[in-house]
């Protein structure tokens, strides 16, 4: 029989299918700024600078993890693709920078055009809802490296922030409070060890102990983007520094912005943690130390503010429609 790429497990009438299949979901993002449709060799996006003295680019990549894997068991994949750009979104947008654009790499083991169009339509939803546009991205199948059903995720973000208003936290002295907002569950950390303990247990279609539906739907609860209230938070008061609660931890992340000479001081028991992180712990077993250093534990935003602030932030927060919590203060070390 005559070899082809197609024998080889690569099927490029199917690329052009998902092709096809996703132009609509990307160009439902565009806007004034982008000037190239989906296939060209690059993405074009046109800078409107009227608004910046000293305009920045800031951008991120990243991916979904092993949160995928609970994706498969579910057959449901959407709801990465929406994880992957608010994920992106809340890196460059704790920086106080506005999101432009994004670029997705998807690679498949078999590449099966209906799921690449739900995982394109989640990161299009998600990019309307973030206000930046979704100018291109990379299809590849890989047989060999990814078994059929699955597929691996990778997004990049590239934003804007005027020099003047670049937030890094350099700002933050001792005194400075600690105000946490909540998480939707795990978001995209903290899977290997979340899958690890609970599919020893349940199945995702399990209705575990403290839960209210099927454990793999609780999985996948979507990251949440904080863009909308970083914006509210930082035009209508001094906030020092973001931080986005991703893998390390509440204390992993909230130390990078941290001028030297400080230190953290956390009340863990200042709010209620969720019932999936309560039933990972129980079930695996796990201290609390090893929980902090991994999960969120329900906070994935943190805003650093002047003491003197306070009411201020939990006012705005309560008109935005977020409760905030004071979680802990910033110290000096000595």
């Amino acid at each position: 029989m005559e070899t082809t790429y197609k024998s080889a497990g690569v099927n490029i009438e199917a690329g052009d299918e998902t092709i096809k299949k996703i132009k609509t979901h990307a160009r439902s993002t565009f806007n004034k700024n982008v000037l190239s449709d989906i296939g060209l060799f690059g993405g074009f996006y046109e800078l409107n600078l009227v608004e910046y003295k000293n305009p920045v680019l800031v951008s991120s990549v990243d991916g979904v993890g092993t949160k995928l894997k609970i994706a498969f068991a579910m057959n449901m994949h959407d709801t990465v693709g929406q994880d992957l750009v608010n994920h992106c979104v809340n890196d460059i947008a704790v920086c106080g920078a506005k999101p432009l654009y994004f670029l997705d790499y998807l690679a498949f083991g078999k590449l099966n055009p209906n799921v690449a169009e739900k995982i394109v339509e989640g990161f299009s939803k998600a990019c309307r809802e973030n206000g930046c546009a979704l100018i291109g991205g990379e299809t590849a199948e890989m047989p060999g490296l990814y078994s059929e059903e699955e597929y691996d995720m990778s997004g990049t973000i590239v934003g804007i922030v005027d020099k003047s208003k670049i937030i890094n936290g350099s700002g933050i002295q001792a005194g400075d409070i600690l105000v946490g907002y909540s998480s939707n569950g795990l978001h995209t950390n903290g899977y290997s060890l979340a899958r690890k303990v609970l599919l020893e247990k349940y199945s995702v279609h399990s209705i575990a102990e403290g839960l209210k539906q099927e454990l793999g739907t609780e999985l996948l609860k979507i990251h949440k983007s904080y863009f909308s209230l970083i914006n509210h938070l930082k035009e209508n008061l001094f906030v020092k520094g973001f931080s986005h609660i991703t893998g390390g931890g509440i204390v992993g992340n909230t130390n990078r912005i941290l001028p030297a000479g400080l230190k953290l001081e956390i009340n863990w028991q200042s709010w209620q943690i969720p019932d999936i992180f309560r039933l990972i712990q129980n079930t695996g077993k796990i201290n609390d130390e090893e929980m902090r250093l991994v999960f969120n534990l329900g906070i994935g935003l943190i805003a650093v503010v002047s003491k003197e602030d306070e009411s201020k932030i939990l006012k705005l927060s309560k008109e935005f429609g977020e409760e905030a919590v004071i979680i802990g203060k910033v110290k000096s070390v000595a």
